[in-house]
């Protein structure tokens, strides 16, 4: 079992650290959550924190074999404004993380793809009506930070009836930092175009996992695929995510992506669970 930097009282105490003003920190969660704090503005992406999943598939032909610890029990964090869910694939949208967040944060926003409105509010048990839509190229401002809807491809991009998006990224502006976070998506044609019209984007958390068939789920970009974005889309750092939390559906950063990001000369930063990164204002 691969150890976070930091997990539990420990993790907290590090998230609590006095922000100076305008200075970004995230932290990564594992898999494609993190932990956004500007100010005391707090926001989660995509956060998974439970064994739902290596529960649900213990006796199956696919097991889900947990590789990273845990890095903070979902009651433990506290204070959050917003979380987002990218699209409804259970580590992106885990009922076991999201209602333990929902009870302890009771005024905290719920940012979801407008298409699975009805989805989320079955899986959580909340009504239909709170959470906070968007689609692609729909925007929101939610307690100081501004998202803006990207279309994801996991593996195509899926749409409603309606042609909402099912799954989505987001293009996050929160004072005078951009992220972009981009879901689970491969890369389609006019991606790159799109995100370049937020630029300039200083953080882009993109998965590393890749596409692989015999997995028999759906794909992302692998490493090279992120650093090349990253460096399409002129982004001043771009951390990799998506690996390390399953056995079956993971990537070694330092075998596709980080000589890609050297031989681009692309900035990058690979964390460990647990670990912050910071921007200075």
């Amino acid at each position: 079992m691969i150890e976070p930097l930091l997990r539990d009282d420990a993790f907290l105490a590090d998230v609590e650290r006095p922000v100076p003003a305008g200075e970004l920190r995230l932290w990564w969660l594992g898999q494609s959550g993190f932990l956004v704090r500007l100010g005391n503005r707090r926001l989660l992406l995509d956060p998974y924190l439970s064994d739902s999943l290596t529960n649900k598939y213990a006796t199956t032909e696919e097991p889900h074999v947990r590789m990273t610890a845990r890095v903070i029990a979902p009651e433990r964090l506290t204070q959050i404004d917003v979380v987002t869910s990218s699209h409804n694939h259970t580590d992106h949208l885990d009922a076991d993380t999201l209602r333990p967040l929902l009870a302890g944060n009771p005024e905290m926003a719920l940012v979801i793809p407008e298409a699975n409105r009805a989805f989320v509010a079955q899986r959580l048990g909340i009504d239909p009506a709170e959470p906070i839509g968007l689609d692609d190229g729909a925007s929101v401002t939610v307690a100081g930070f501004e998202f803006h809807g990207i279309a994801a491809a996991h593996n195509e991009i899926d749409r409603d009836a309606s042609g909402k998006c099912h799954c989505l990224g987001y293009i996050i502006r929160c004072g005078p930092w951009t992220l972009y976070h981009s879901g689970d998506t491969l890369l389609y044609p006019d991606l790159a175009e799109k995100l370049r019209a937020f630029a300039p984007i200083d953080v882009a958390l993109l998965p590393i996992n890749g596409h692989k068939p015999e997995r028999r789920v759906a794909g992302n970009l692998d490493g090279a695929e992120a650093a090349q974005l990253a460096h399409a889309i002129g982004a001043r750092c771009v951390i990799p995510c998506h690996y390390e939390m399953f056995e079956f559906n993971t990537a070694d950063p330092r075998e596709l992506f980080v000589p890609e990001c050297e031989r681009l000369a692309q900035p990058y930063r690979v964390l460990r669970a647990g670990e912050c990164w910071s921007a200075g204002a």
